[in-house]
């Protein structure tokens, strides 16, 4: 595909009366993700964990686009009961949601143990936004065009679920443990493609990654090798910036064209950068056992189970 080919922002469709949240939406891939539905009269909720930032991020956005339609509310994915706080409070103040993009994550902290004593980034990128899409799945029922963004990575392929270890007790390294949750992602998004279709749901699944995308995951991780490599060396030279990175969740969140189950990525050398396009899953985050056996171990986890609805 060349350059003039690609599929950009301003090719989003109209999304006015259309209602997001977008975790993570106060900086990089998310905050460039909540400009452009914004830009295009969506109506957007930037679930963050920190309020001060989400507020900033809202402003720096009003300011380019007073007619901006933004909510900010508190959202700590890696803490359950944080998680059920705002899907009530969402229920009780919004009839519907058209589309969730689970964004947010961690990247490589030291080994870290949630509110629950989950591992940190099991928690925060597959855990939290597992139980914020089946507390939220009936508000998506009643949406229009109802989809579900899971952001996941090129990484994912590196990944596995360590089944006998998910937190780490016997071994814990950070990049192994990402990748754990980016796996995770994919798995997921997935299974609940297989779910949402065999129980004859509107709502439609769809998966994302960004390729190489410069954002504070490199530059805020701990200090070490990981982020003079990546974040002061790597991202200035190969990463691009995080409007072009989220090119391919916005294409799964808004193009009329998605197909439920599909998986978006930059269309360049290795997935790193580029124009969105469907790319492959891996075969191992597409095996229908392992999606079983996470989804199960996963509403046992955090005690959430979907309820899947068909159209009246």
């Amino acid at each position: 595909m060349t350059q003039e080919q690609r599929w950009t922002a301003a090719q989003i469709p109209d999304q006015t009366d259309r209602v997001f949240v977008v975790t993570g939406a106060n900086s990089g891939l998310g905050l460039a993700t909540t400009r452009e539905l914004a830009r295009k009269g969506g109506h957007v909720i930037l679930a963050v964990r920190d309020e001060i930032k989400g507020r900033r991020a809202a402003a720096e956005i009003t300011a380019e686009q007073p007619e901006a339609r933004l909510e900010v509310r508190r959202l700590d994915l890696a803490d359950l009961d944080s998680v059920r706080d705002f899907a009530d409070r969402l229920r009780a103040d919004h009839p519907r949601l058209d589309v969730l993009v689970n964004n947010a994550g961690v990247m490589a902290p030291p080994r870290t143990l949630s509110a629950q004593g989950h591992e940190l980034q099991f928690a925060c990128n597959h855990l939290g936004h597992f139980a914020l899409t089946g507390l939220l799945l009936d508000l998506l029922s009643a949406g229009r065009d109802p989809r579900v963004v899971t952001v996941s990575s090129v990484n994912h392929r590196k990944g596995r679920l360590h089944f006998d270890d998910l937190a780490g007790e016997r071994g814990y390294a950070p990049m192994t443990f990402y990748n754990q949750s980016k796996f995770a992602n994919a798995v997921f998004g997935r299974e609940l493609h297989r779910r949402l279709t065999e129980a004859g749901s509107p709502v439609r699944s769809v998966l994302a990654h960004p390729g190489y995308t410069a954002t504070n995951l490199q530059t805020s991780a701990p200090v070490g090798l990981w982020r003079v490599v990546f974040g002061r060396i790597g991202n200035p030279l190969f990463a691009q910036p995080p409007a072009r990175g989220a090119l391919p969740q916005l294409y799964a969140a808004t193009d009329p064209n998605v197909e439920a189950g599909q998986f978006i990525g930059p269309d360049g050398p290795a997935e790193l950068r580029g124009g969105p396009i469907p790319v492959q899953l891996s075969s191992a985050a597409a095996a229908a056992g392992t999606g079983r056996r996470l989804w199960e171990l996963s509403e046992r986890m955090t005690g959430v189970r979907f309820t899947f609805r068909t159209p009246v």
